[in-house]
C-alpha cells in the first residue's frame, strides 16, 4: 500500500503543532494547524473540540512537565515551594501560551487531578476551605508573572545616559545575571512567609 497523500492526524500531533506555532508567533489558529499538518481543517476538527480543545490540549502537555510528586515533601511549605519552582519550569518553557490559557476554564481531567492533589495537600496541613484556592492562585499568579519573565532579555532596561539615572544604574551593575531567578526566591519566600500567619491565624476544625 502507498504512503496516505496527508499525514495521519491525532490530538498528539495537533497539541504538538499547536505549541509549536505559540511557541513561534504567540497564537494559533485551527487553518493553521491543519496546513502544517498538511490536512484538512475539517479533519482537525474531527480530534479536538474546536479552538478550545486545542487550548485544553496545550494546557494538559505543558502541565505534564510540572512534578506533581513534590506536593508529597514534607513539611507543607517545602511540598508546595518545589511544586512552584517545578511549575515555573513547565511554563517557563513555553511562555507564550500562558496568555491563551487564560481565556479558557481548566477541563483537563490530568489539570484538575493535579490541582485536587494541591487542595488536598493544603486542607492536610490545615487551611480553611475558604482559604485554599485563594492560597493556590496567587502561588499561580506568582509562578506564571515569573515564567514569562524570564522570557525577558537579561537587560530589560536601557542606559543610554546613565548620568540621568545613577542609582537605577547602580542597582543593576549590582543585580548582575539571574535576576528573574533572584526576584522568584525573594516573591515565593515573601509568598510562603504571609501563606504561614495565615495558617496559623487559621481556627481548628470542630469537632463533629
Amino acid at each position: 500500500m502507498g504512503r496516505p497523500r496527508t499525514p495521519l492526524l491525532d490530538p498528539e500531533r495537533i497539541t504538538t503543532t499547536a505549541l509549536q506555532l505559540v511557541d513561534e508567533q504567540g497564537e494559533f489558529s485551527v487553518p493553521q494547524i491543519a496546513r502544517t499538518l498538511g490536512a484538512q481543517t475539517g479533519s482537525v476538527y474531527h480530534h479536538v473540540d474546536g479552538r478550545g480543545g486545542v487550548i485544553e490540549l496545550m494546557r494538559e502537555r505543558v502541565c505534564e512537565a510540572i512534578d506533581d510528586g513534590t506536593l508529597d515533601l514534607e513539611p507543607w511549605d517545602a511540598a508546595m515551594a518545589a511544586w512552584a519552582r517545578s511549575y515555573r519550569a513547565a511554563f517557563a518553557a513555553h511562555p507564550r501560551v500562558i496568555p491563551l490559557l487564560m481565556t479558557s476554564p481548566v477541563r483537563a481531567p490530568k489539570v484538575l487531578a493535579q490541582y485536587e492533589r494541591a487542595v488536598g495537600r493544603l486542607l492536610a496541613a490545615g487551611f480553611a476551605d475558604a482559604d485554599v484556592m485563594t492560597v493556590i492562585i496567587a502561588l499561580e499568579n506568582l509562578v506564571l508573572g515569573s515564567a514569562i519573565d524570564l522570557a525577558a532579555p537579561e537587560a530589560m532596561w536601557e542606559l543610554p545616559d546613565e548620568t540621568a539615572t545613577p542609582r537605577l544604574a547602580r542597582a543593576l551593575d549590582a543585580v548582575g545575571e539571574g535576576r528573574a531567578d533572584a526576584a522568584f526566591e525573594l516573591a515565593l519566600a515573601g509568598f510562603l512567609a504571609h501563606c504561614r500567619v495565615l495558617l496559623e491565624a487559621t481556627p481548628p476544625p470542630q469537632a463533629p
